[in-house]
């Protein structure tokens, strides 16, 4: 039996997060190194990417920096096929990038609905499917870990692309790890709540300052342990999933809310 620190010990495993530059990724990133992990840091944003790789560095992390467009089969491809190339091997992939853009029902575009799919779902989709493909070359199995959300359960209005999309990442996880698990990878889900992040502020930006503290007290009245979520308590659900301690768990959901599912 594997000793406590053994079990979240990530040495010589090597790790791929999309969406890293900032944020939730940015903060998996930073746990999953500190586990052990030499981490490909993969965003559309190169510069910021480059900026958490250069991060990683300084503290004594292994990594490495990768555009990638989540909503691109061939940057999936190649994401993967870089972290056998700069590392040696793949054991795990995290794919957290997302858009969530506010548009009530008959007010969606179908420019706005098929950028959200491509990327929250059709993205979660290649990136675990060139994440397992190396895996079995490599004559292992690993970890997938998807983030989806509280609105894949319980919409909460006005995301109504984004709602769809991180429901079908959930129904995806439990498909790919009915899949995937013979083969030795398992394959779970993280959905959280409100979490405090650059992207998820971007997406008040349209408010004006009185409005946005109106929504952020709504949410607030709605989450039992009475504050939103920090990147980090994602991060550590991430480091469970990925590890040894949850070898025995594949096609589940975590949910991350601070009780928001509950009431």
């Amino acid at each position: 039996m594997k000793k406590i620190q053994e079990l979240f010990d990530l040495s010589g495993k090597v790790a791929i997060v999309t969406g890293a530059a900032m944020g939730i990724g940015k903060g998996i990133a930073l746990r999953l190194a500190e586990a052990g992990a030499s981490v490909i840091v993969a965003d559309i944003n190169i510069e910021a990417a480059k900026k958490t790789t250069e991060e990683l560095k300084a503290a004594g992390y292994k990594a490495k920096e990768v555009q990638a467009n989540a909503s691109k089969v061939e940057d999936a491809e190649k994401t993967a096929q870089t972290a056998v190339d700069v590392f040696g091997d793949l054991h795990i992939l995290v794919n957290n990038a997302g858009i969530f853009p506010f548009a009530p029902a008959l007010e969606m575009s179908e420019s706005t609905w098929d950028k959200t799919i491509a990327i929250n779902l059709k993205g979660t989709m290649f990136f675990a499917q060139a994440a397992a493909r190396m895996m079995c070359s490599k004559g292992h199995g690993g970890k997938i870990v998807n983030i989806a959300s509280v609105d894949g359960f319980h919409p909460t209005g006005n995301l109504i692309a984004y709602d769809a999309s991180k429901g079908g990442v959930i129904m995806l996880t439990k498909a790919l790890a009915k899949d995937l698990s013979p083969r030795g990878i398992n394959v779970n889900a993280i959905a959280p709540g409100a979490i405090v992040t650059p992207g998820a502020s971007a997406g008040l930006s349209g408010m004006s300052q009185k409005e946005i503290e109106a929504v952020t007290k709504m949410f607030i009245s709605q989450i039992p342990v009475g504050h939103q979520g920090e990147p980090d308590d994602v991060a550590k659900a991430v480091l469970f999933l990925a590890s040894a301690a949850a070898d025995y768990i594949t096609g589940s959901i975590l949910v991350v809310d601070g009780g928001y599912l509950v009431g």
